[in-house]
């Protein structure tokens, strides 16, 4: 019954049913036909996880973000960064990237911060003679940057499924978001350097940029200086996060409309029904593992094996890789994280370093085909044969893969900053 739930799901994965339903037609399969457990077992598990305080917050950040994009926010931002590097070799990419990072870091969705960034910076890259196939890739590649930096949606999950305190993920996330960051400015330089460079902006303009940002740039320290001075909860902070972003909507940029701000609305509710789906119907599947106790077998193998910690971080990037070929960075959480955390806390192994490791490789899927739901997302956004775009993967999954084995060989990337803040 197990080999023929597999097949199910395989099939419908194969034929791009959602996702959610994947999960939960499989695993539901294992679980009342192979298990024999009634359907009561599987809505509670399911109902405990969604009603898990800390995912309060991953609407609300959903939320400030899409204020801050059809607010004015995120135009302000691009607009200060391109204005201070766009003049650099291969300088507007290097200005999609810091934008596409601290845009990213308090909108909640990989998707929306291609999109928002996105249609500003990627027609003017392509205008100035930046290749169409790199400029795709490179926006799917730099909003990346949401798993890592915080408030990022990935650490409430990550958190969720593993008791962290939210806190500390998003501590963990700082350091190798930064690097992350370094390492894609890094690319852009190397391809673009020869590339014609916009002209260079007065220091007038600069400071002009600059202060129309200033709103948009002190709302990850209202973020997470309430959080880390003790004052705010994730979810609380999330909610001031959405309160700020329409005062700054509303009153200092006067670009939030009443349709606007309802518009928001949806796109927030439609966002997270769809992470919440796949959340709930996740769940099943770790009711199977519970009572198949695959797991602790999984844990046994590895400790009779004798197989050491980069044993495992090579079987987690060879998984990871995998699965993020198929299935988006969410579910890959939920598929996988329960079984990871337990054979890293076996290991006696940091649970932070798991998770910056883990989305190091996991994230790598955004831009690989054939789902790559970065990549088509970023080619929509300028019309752009997706397909087009492909011959530029090898050279962003080849850092990626680069990146993660830094992380795995670095740890106190990922702890330092925690133990400082703990």
């Amino acid at each position: 019954m197990y080999l023929l739930a597999f097949v199910v799901s395989f099939f419908l994965l194969c034929f791009s049913v959602p996702i959610f339903l994947v999960f939960g037609i499989g695993s539901s399969m294992a679980a009342l036909l192979g298990l024999n457990l009634p359907w009561s077992v599987l809505i509670q598990v399911s109902f405990g996880a969604l009603t898990k305080h800390v995912l309060i917050a991953v609407p609300l950040f959903i939320f400030a973000g899409m204020v801050m994009l059809r607010g004015g926010a995120a135009s302000r931002l691009v607009e200060f960064a391109t204005k201070l590097v766009g003049h650099w070799p291969g300088g507007l990419g290097i200005a999609m990237v810091i934008s596409m990072g601290f845009f990213a870091a308090f909108c909640g969705s990989i998707l929306a911060a291609i999109t928002a960034v996105g249609t500003i910076m990627m027609p003017k890259m392509i205008e100035q003679g930046y290749p169409k196939p790199f400029v795709v890739v490179l926006a799917a590649s730099a909003a990346l940057l949401e798993a890592l930096i915080p408030p990022s949606n990935a650490a409430i999950l990550f958190s969720a499924l593993t008791n962290v305190p939210v806190s500390q993920t998003f501590a963990a996330g700082i350091v190798p978001g930064l690097i992350l960051l370094v390492f894609m400015i890094g690319v852009v330089f190397f391809k673009c350097r020869y590339i014609k460079s916009a002209e260079k902006s007065t220091t007038q303009e600069k400071l002009i940029a600059g202060r129309n940002a200033i709103p948009a740039l002190i709302t990850p320290g209202i973020i997470l200086g309430g959080i880390y001075a003790g004052l705010l909860t994730p979810s609380e902070s999330a909610a001031i996060a959405g309160v700020w972003a329409m005062i700054m909507g509303f009153i200092i940029y006067r670009e939030l409309t009443i349709s606007g701000l309802i518009a928001c609305l949806k796109e927030t509710a439609s966002i997270t029904a769809v992470i919440f789906a796949i959340i709930a119907t996740a769940t099943f599947l770790s009711v199977v593992l519970t009572y198949t106790q695959l797991p602790q077998r999984i844990i046994t193998y590895f400790t009779e094996l004798g197989a050491g910690i980069y044993v495992f971080w090579l079987a987690l990037a060879v998984i990871c890789l995998i699965l993020g070929t198929f299935i988006e960075i969410v579910p890959v959480f939920y598929l996988t994280v329960p079984i990871f955390a337990a054979i890293i806390t076996s290991l006696n192994q940091n649970l932070l370093h798991l998770y910056v490791v883990f989305v190091a490789f996991a994230g790598i899927g955004m831009i690989t085909p054939p789902v790559c739901v970065g990549v088509y997302t970023a080619a929509g956004v300028i019309k752009e044969d997706p397909a087009k775009a492909f011959k530029e993967v090898p050279l962003f999954v080849g850092v990626g893969i680069m990146y993660g084995i830094l992380m795995v060989f670095l740890p106190s990337a990922a702890t330092w900053l925690p133990n400082i803040l703990r």
